[in-house]
């Protein structure tokens, strides 16, 4: 007999579902199915979009398509450009905070000027985190900033010793300073990366296998505040073309392959919990509620297939991967939304986070 645990619905902060511009990808409805099927409730959609999330109006724009398409609650970043810093406080309020790309990934938001740079530190209130996207050498300079001016930085997706070493130090010298990694970063190097090409190309990109044990450790002991899957979904044929894109889709598997590494020993399903759930809850500054949950099957055995995939790219970097733990309900304010692979609601049934 199958006995089913319940644990609190997962958010996402940090997933790419490509409205306005690359919707062939992936959009709100497609990327919300992949996140139900996942187990998440709720999702934080980035800015990076051919059309980027970097004006007031395109906030607005995008709370309106949302709540037409969206089956899971879902929250948004505002995009630092080249010269919207004035616009900070307004976004502030309408955003849970605001990713700044100091390093080359997919999108047009890409900025480098140090006196850019300052006023969109200077600019940005306190009170909601400046998530950057900041690699190596660039994250020091992200860090010192965010000490000149006394901000609150996240720094996303972060897979390396050497970031890991900084974060901690910053945090020693009094920073607020917050990170996050994403599932690929716990289990995948750059051998297996050359072995996936071009599915593999990301950024950062995969790291050594010394990379891989440093977020294990970081994990274990509370560095990482919280995984985020980093959901960044190009079509297969962009994928095998010369000039593959940046970016992996996640939603769909992260939790299984976190329930397979508890089935190993290596992580428990209470730090799994706060990887997924509370922490990402405290993060967002927001509370769910107790109807809204997800329901598991710690010792399910199952296949990655791509067949089986609601994400509209349609493939995964774990395609043929045994996993040992399966998402099989999910529930949203008290409505069951997704069962056995069948997402239960209708376009629209998201509601935006506040």
């Amino acid at each position: 007999m199958i006995k089913l645990i319940k644990i609190p619905g997962l958010i996402d902060p940090h997933v790419h579902l490509r409205e306005f511009g690359a919707n062939h990808k992936e959009d709100f409805y497609t990327g919300t199915c992949a996140a139900l099927a996942g187990g998440y409730t709720a999702i934080i959609d980035m800015p990076n979009n051919p059309e980027p999330t970097v004006t007031l109006k395109a906030i607005k724009l995008k709370e309106k398509l949302a709540s037409k398409k969206c089956v899971c609650d879902f929250g948004f970043l505002f995009g630092a450009d080249n010269k919207n810093w004035r616009l900070h406080h307004k976004a502030a309020q309408k955003t849970f905070g605001i990713k700044l790309f100091m390093d080359q990934t997919t999108g047009p938001l890409l900025v480098t000027d140090l006196e850019i740079l300052k006023k969109h530190f200077q600019y940005w209130p306190k009170f909601k985190p400046i998530m950057v996207h900041a690699e190596d050498s660039t994250l020091a300079k992200a860090i010192a900033l965010a000490f000149i001016y006394d901000k609150w930085l996240h720094v996303c997706h972060v897979n390396k010793e050497a970031e890991i070493d900084l974060i901690v130090k910053a945090r020693k010298k009094g920073l607020k300073i917050t990170c996050e990694t994403a599932p690929h970063y716990l289990i995948l190097t750059e051998k297996e990366s050359k072995e996936l090409w071009p599915f593999s190309n990301m950024r950062p990109p995969l790291a050594t296998k010394k990379d891989v044990n440093a977020i294990w450790w970081a994990i274990n002991n509370r560095v990482i505040d919280f995984i985020a899957n980093d959901h960044a979904p190009h079509t297969i044929e962009e994928k095998q073309s010369d000039n593959p894109p940046c970016g992996v889709p996640g939603l769909e598997t992260c939790l299984s392959l976190l329930l397979t590494f508890k089935a190993q020993g290596k992580i428990s399903l209470k730090r799994i919990i706060e990887l997924t759930s509370l922490n990402p809850q405290k993060f967002l500054k927001i509370k769910l509620s107790k109807n809204t949950y997800t329901e598991i099957d710690l010792n399910k055995k199952w296949v990655v297939s791509n067949k089986d995939l609601k994400t509209k790219c349609g493939w995964s970097l774990f395609n043929g991967k045994k996993m040992t733990g399966k998402v099989i309900r999910v529930f949203i304010r008290g409505k069951k939304v997704f069962e056995n692979g069948q997402i239960l609601v209708k376009k629209g049934f998201g509601k935006l986070l506040s």
